[in-house]
């Protein structure tokens, strides 16, 4: 380390820390600062062919309406470019519950850079997302940085828009793919679609009582598909959380109504609904 010095005829001495630090981190700063300049100047030198590549690629585009991506990496590469590129508002609709952590480090930087630009950008998640501590607290740090996020108690499917000129949509029976849809009508038809949702939606804030009030909802949407004869794996499908948190809440129904049983509850709330004509509302009743 340096710390110590003299040869084989005299003894060793102690050399002073600073003195140390000199001699032996010295060089290794130099060779540091000089790479990190060679980065630079290499990252700068590659980045200077990106104008050209946006143009071939953009012109590329341009030429397919439709384009069917069959890998995870393939879509994100593609929702990457599109952020970078975007210049005046990003539509994003992300159904079931609460986002994995992984995903949520993936998206913040680019979420951050797009809002940061000052482009709009506006997201739709359903309420079961804001029991997830992790998601809650990202919706948390965007609507600080200026996100606009509201949550819904129905299934909608997943996609995004960018500058109402391009959207990609979940695939059906491929959730690692999606399509990117470049057809202005079919483009145009996705935003009306999805402005729908967002006017029926809730907006997400940090006010006293939101979260109980959003959990009153999604009780609530359960009776609502309960009457409907839709089965526990169905629900919790649909509202986008567990079969073991739905299962929860449907036992909370039951023993509220006094329900023996799954079907006996289904009764009792189809003859409440047809003596006054709607479902019974349901009020959040745990703490």
């Amino acid at each position: 380390m340096g710390l110590l010095r003299g040869g084989q005829d005299e003894g060793l001495r102690a050399v002073a820390p600073e003195e140390a630090v000199a001699s032996v981190v010295g060089p290794l700063d130099r060779e540091i600062r000089t790479r990190r300049a060679l980065a630079e100047e290499r990252r700068a030198s590659i980045m200077s062919f990106l104008p050209v590549f946006q143009s071939s690629q953009y012109s590329q585009e341009r030429e397919s309406k439709f384009e069917v991506l069959e890998e995870l990496e393939q879509v994100r590469t593609v929702i990457a470019d599109l952020a970078v590129r975007a210049r005046t508002e990003i539509l994003t609709a992300q159904p079931g519950g609460p986002r994995g952590e992984d995903t949520l480090k993936e998206a913040e930087p680019r979420d951050r850079g797009v809002l940061d630009r000052g482009v709009r950008m506006r997201i739709l998640y359903q309420h079961t997302a804001r029991s997830s501590p992790a998601t809650a607290a990202y919706i948390a740090h965007l609507s600080q940085l200026g996100a606009h996020i509201r949550t819904t108690d129905d299934h909608f499917s997943r996609l995004l828009v960018f500058d109402a000129e391009t959207a990609i949509i979940s695939l059906p029976r491929n959730p690692q793919g999606a399509v990117v849809v470049r057809e202005p009508h079919l483009v145009a038809f996705i935003v009306e679609t999805y402005e729908r949702l967002w006017l029926a939606a809730e907006r997400c804030a940090p006010a006293t009582g939101v979260r109980s009030e959003v959990a009153g909802d999604i009780r609530q949407a359960i009776v609502r598909l309960l009457v409907e004869g839709m089965t526990d794996a169905s629900i919790a499908n649909r509202l986008g959380m567990s079969v073991r948190t739905c299962r929860r809440h449907i036992a909370d129904v039951m023993e509220e109504l006094g329900a023996q049983s799954r079907f006996q509850a289904g009764y009792l709330l189809t003859a409440a609904a047809g003596r006054t004509g709607e479902i019974p509302a349901w009020e959040e009743s745990r703490p």
